[in-house]
């Protein structure tokens, strides 16, 4: 990946209004360029076209667009990932989890969720290593756990994915309790009765917050 290029190329489309714009959205936690996102796919896509071709994925590129302290840099490495993600295996999941836990956010960490996702779709093996993760002290890696079955619909690990919620009861942190309450809702699209069904036994353990979106289509 031409990380020069695209750097060069994002740098001469910024723009300071939108970048004030952007920052105030995230609660100022990150600096920005103030680059849309159909304008940063667009810039990248004569990149990215050349890139998908390689099918080998330049974690280095990864790692420059980590560091980088404008947020769109790591935009661009999610969707990078995205579209190398059928290259991914489970060796990836130790780099992947880096990303998590540096510069930690809703707005990367649910891109990741869905890397994840894909990975343990294909790689059962990683299966574990979530589990652990619904667990750890760095609620990012709880989320993703939660929240990496969110596509999945019929093909849905209800085993897992009830012991990850289980693993998660009596948090106080909203980012927790609201992707609780998400998974279960996208659930709920797919089997409305499993899901009616979890919530009724453990409606005195689920957060408020996770039941009121839970309950949303049910």
């Amino acid at each position: 990946m031409d990380f020069e290029n695209i750097s060069d190329d994002m740098t001469s489309n910024a723009n300071s209004e939108k970048a004030a714009q952007m920052k105030a959205y995230m609660r100022d936690n990150f600096e920005y360029l103030g680059i849309p996102t159909p304008k940063r796919r667009e810039i990248c896509k004569p990149y990215f076209k050349t890139a998908k071709k390689e099918m080998l994925i330049d974690w280095d590129f990864i790692d420059r667009c980590w560091k980088e302290p404008y947020r769109e840099y790591q935009y661009v490495a999610l969707d990078y990932l995205a579209l190398m993600n059928k290259s991914l295996t489970a060796a990836d999941v130790p780099k992947i989890k880096k990303l998590i836990v540096r510069k930690s956010w809703w707005d990367t960490v649910d891109g990741l969720d869905e890397i994840m996702g894909y990975i343990a779709m294909w790689f059962p093996n990683v299966k574990p290593i979530l589990l652990a993760w619904s667990t750890d002290k760095n609620f990012w890696l709880r989320r993703v756990a939660i929240d990496h079955q969110l596509t999945y619909k019929g093909k849905t690990d209800t085993k897992l994915f009830e012991k990850i919620i289980v693993n998660n009861f009596g948090q106080t942190e909203f980012f927790i309790n609201k992707a609780i309450g998400w998974s279960l809702r996208e659930y709920s699209k797919t089997d409305p009765g499993w899901v009616r069904a979890f919530v009724d036994k453990n409606r005195s353990k689920l957060a408020p917050l996770s039941i009121r979106e839970a309950s949303k289509y049910i």
